[in-house]
């Protein structure tokens, strides 16, 4: 769960560290430059002009330092800790530690030099390399700490947690949780199976309820993860709230005495000292996520910025043959249950939501979902706009935003999940998409209980390239307006 948060957040901290050593040696060229010219120290050796090509013609006689100097200051900050506890580290520590590595440094520069017979290499450059080097590692770890609190405090990469068990382990857990709370760990409530304890507070949280009632509780919180610290005996009480959390998609772990474990394709983990059983319905590594966030980003900014001109003409035409907004909001639901407000170009008239319940009768959908072909509520300009997607656009602001996904199950209606039956709510344990598998399968040809298998199916096959196929159809898919309505 966190440890192997901590360990991508390592890694990619270490690729961040190795492109700002990088860039250190870019500056300290033109720094050192400056500084011969300011106090006439004389030319630099490979150094021939004070721009991009006198640059590079210096980095092509002293690119060994580079190469081997990089990873070597890396390693040695790894070896001082400085990847351990990133999220806990004091400034005052990360500052000593940079420095030590600094020096340490100079015996690195300075045995390459040796080495490789670089005598004409200036010393006023390798001087000037390390302390800039050092400078804007600060700087980079200032601003990380800042970007990270500060998506912190958005809400952003939060991970609610329902505790079962309020004993003497339980307590220290949530000790263990309240003391790294920039972890993005959120204890929702508490569980207890004594009915006595309903409604106390325990280390500051409420008990919620009994086991019994966990699929009540997942039903109307927030729930990210389930996760039991209790004792051995209590395994049998536990088992059907776990096949309860694993029909719904919410990830559970199990922390109790037992570490001789015999359970077949069950991961082990440790959070603080304590040992956790994880069992997870979506399997997806901490990088294949970032991945997938990053091409939201990228694909949701590159193409509001290419559709913006649409966009602008769409807006203008909805505000020209129909009165009210050009906007239509509506709450949605999205990963595990959060709440969002999605949106969409209006297509329909001003009050469809209230003539809704006239229609009912003649929704051409089973299951929760309402749509009828002729759906009198629809402009004619909505018709168009539907009919290639059009009206979807500014959902990419909800992806940019991180409510949702370029690919992903389509974000139903509160009052549609709460109809939903028990395996259905697990299509809720992945963020939701503009577009998935039953997007480019036909759509509304399609009955609500085979759009809700090939939505499991989406998250039991997830992978990268399964997306960016899904990505290729969709265009195909707006482009004919193939199974849209």
């Amino acid at each position: 769960m966190v440890r192997e948060k901590e360990a991508f957040l390592q890694s990619l901290i270490k690729l961040i560290d190795m492109g700002v050593i990088s860039f250190a040696f870019f500056v300290s060229y033109f720094v050192s430059f400056y500084i011969r010219d300011l106090f006439d120290l004389g030319e630099m050796a490979f150094a021939v002009s004070q721009d991009l090509e006198g640059f590079l013609h210096f980095f092509q006689n002293t690119a060994v330092l580079w190469v081997i100097y990089i990873p070597a200051y890396v390693l040695v900050l790894s070896m001082q800790g400085m990847y351990q506890d990133i999220r806990t580290r004091r400034f005052l520590t990360m500052i000593s530690t940079i420095i030590k590595t600094s020096l340490i440094s100079l015996l690195i520069l300075g045995t390459e030099i040796f080495l490789f017979k670089m005598t004409l290499t200036s010393r006023l450059f390798i001087g000037t390399y390390i302390v800039i080097t050092a400078i804007f590692l600060i700087i980079e770890k200032v601003l990380l700490s800042y970007i990270l609190d500060y998506l912190h405090k958005l809400g952003y990469n939060q991970i609610n947690l329902l505790i079962v068990g309020t004993g003497k382990r339980a307590r220290q857990f949530i000790r263990t949780v309240k003391k790294h709370s920039n972890w993005g760990l959120n204890i929702v409530g508490l569980i207890d199976d004594d009915h006595g304890m309903f409604g106390k507070e325990i280390e500051g949280y409420r008990v919620l309820g009994r086991i019994q009632d966990i699929p009540f509780i997942i039903h109307r919180k927030v729930i990210d993860r389930v996760i039991f610290v209790v004792p051995r005996l209590w395994l049998n009480r536990i088992d059907e709230a776990i096949l309860a959390c694993e029909r719904e998609g919410i990830a559970t772990s199990i922390s109790m005495d037992l570490y001789n474990l015999r359970i077949a394709k069950v991961r082990q983990t440790d959070f603080g000292g304590f040992p956790l059983l994880e069992f997870e319905t979506f399997h997806a590594r901490e990088w294949q996520l970032f991945v997938k966030r990053l091409m939201d980003i990228v694909l949701s900014l590159s193409l509001l910025i290419l559709l913006s001109p649409l966009m602008l003409i769409v807006a203008i035409l909805i505000k020209l043959t129909s009165k009210g907004p050009v906007l239509f909001k509506q709450v949605r639901c999205g990963l595990n249950g959060r709440h969002f407000t999605l949106y969409k170009f209006r297509t329909m008239i001003v009050g469809a939501e209230m003539k809704k319940r006239e229609l009912e009768k003649m929704n051409e959908m089973d299951g929760p979902v309402f749509k009828i072909r002729r759906d009198p509520r629809i402009t004619p300009l909505g018709r168009i706009l539907r009919k290639f997607s059009i009206d979807e656009l500014p959902q990419l602001f909800n992806v940019l935003k991180g409510d949702m996904s370029i690919v992903g199950p389509r974000p139903p209606l509160p009052v549609e999940v709460e109809m939903y039956q028990l395996w259905q709510r697990r299509r809720l344990s992945l963020k939701p998409g503009l577009t998935c598998i039953w997007q480019v399968s036909g759509r509304n040809n399609i009955k609500f209980e085979k759009w809700m298998e090939m939505d499991l199916e989406y998250i039991d096959n997830w992978s990268l390239w399964l997306d960016i196929k899904i990505i290729f159809k969709t265009f195909f898919v707006v482009l004919t307006g193939y199974g849209a309505s």
